[in-house]
């Protein structure tokens, strides 16, 4: 009898996580079957993946490429879908063991939320998901009795210093952060620079959206969020410190005073592994750290003054309700108007801040509240940033 191999959707099977996903299944395709793969609009890249990998489903997002997926695929016998109420119907297929949800933004939400309540594990890489809903999510998660394995490599670095560990037990935990490119600039030096300069991440590579959230902090910001839900934890029990080499992934510190730390290089097939094959630890030939290549590890206090993104982020959680969906939300405008050459970058701070002011506050939010928040929201921002 062969081995039982794991059954994965991949949501996002084109972006940056998605295509190391399937780098990882490809090297071990012995643990896993694909079964459903989903792109919004790189329909060519998603065709190729299709046929190497021959999921059961596929769904495109932007139905201007269905026609163009479902004929390249229509020989290989595969379902082809388009939208996202396909996505959110699919995730939901009986014989998925696991969905990695590597969609970028607020798109997470709905399917992760159906694929929970069909009691799919979750591999979860869309930060977003848990940032605008994280109350609804984790009770989602509990009554359905499934398990959420963080993708982010500092919360994979948090669930591995964890694994055997007492939560209740937890001091404090300690997010590691880059700096990204702006590291140690001024407000003055912030005010001119581009979009070319803020894709610069020193350390890591990723999509445009999360490096643009990485330079103003506010990937930092949308990470202490999710922690807070994943592990349960209280926004002072939420720290933040710079770490330029990326080494350290994260710490948690005990209440006994010890800590632990997760090492390794900046390489994000690593977590992506570990949470596709959680609670087993596969070989990989990853490149290996050697401590005598990086002889001098430092650490930095954030400066929040200058990039304030990662302190309204602070605001936005401790507040609670739907704070975090507007965060989210103004954002996700926000950078996309940036990456677009409209706007300039301490114009993202600035709207998420007039967002956070004058959007109604809602303390128990329903799931019907968190979609029109963020519609709200959305069309605040827009208005903001052109003052229409």
């Amino acid at each position: 009898m062969g081995i039982l191999k794991k059954h994965i959707a991949i949501l996002g099977s084109t972006g940056s996580i998605g295509t190391q996903a399937l780098d990882v299944v490809r090297a071990h395709h012995d643990k896993f079957k694909i079964d459903v793969l989903s792109a919004e609009n790189n329909a060519e890249l998603l065709i190729s993946q299709c046929l190497e990998f021959l999921p059961e489903t596929v769904v495109i997002g932007n139905a201007e490429h269905f026609e163009k997926v479902k004929s390249a695929l229509e020989p290989a016998n595969i379902k082809v879908f388009c939208g996202k109420e396909a996505l959110a119907d699919v995730v939901q297929t009986e014989r998925i063991d696991l969905v990695l949800t590597a969609m970028v933004g607020y798109s997470g939400l709905l399917p992760t939320l159906k694929a929970i309540a069909a009691g799919k594990d979750i591999a979860l890489a869309n930060k977003e998901t848990l940032v605008v809903a994280g109350e609804l999510i984790t009770h989602a998660a509990k009554i359905s009795k499934v398990n959420i394995y963080p993708v982010d490599s500092e919360h994979s670095a948090i669930f591995q210093c964890l694994a055997g560990e007492d939560y209740s037990k937890i001091e404090k935990i300690i997010l590691t952060a880059s700096g990204g490119p702006f590291r140690g600039k001024s407000l003055d030096f912030l005010k001119t620079v581009t979009k070319r300069d803020a894709l610069k991440h020193p350390n890591w590579n990723m999509g445009a959206k999360i490096t643009i959230d990485s330079a103003s902090l506010m990937n930092k910001g949308l990470e202490v969020i999710e922690a807070k839900w994943l592990f349960g934890l209280e926004s002072s029990q939420i720290e933040v410190i710079v770490h330029p080499q990326s080494i350290i992934h994260s710490l948690v510190q005990f209440t006994d005073g010890s800590m632990k730390a997760q090492m390794g290089l900046p390489d994000m097939k690593l977590p992506i592994q570990y949470a596709l094959s959680y609670p087993e630890r596969l070989n990989s030939d990853f490149p290996r750290f050697n401590f005598l290549d990086y002889p001098n590890l430092t650490f930095e206090k954030p400066d929040m003054e200058t990039f304030r993104n990662l302190k309204l982020a602070y605001e936005a959680m401790e507040k609670g309700g739907n704070m975090a969906c507007i965060l989210n939300a103004a954002n996700e405008i926000a950078v996309q108007e940036f990456l677009a050459d409209k706007i300039n970058f301490l114009d993202i701070p600035d709207v998420v801040e007039d967002c956070m002011a004058s959007i109604p506050y809602i303390c128990r939010p329903t799931y019907e509240d968190f979609v029109q928040t963020d519609i709200e929201t959305r069309q605040l921002a827009k208005r903001k940033l052109y003052k229409v």
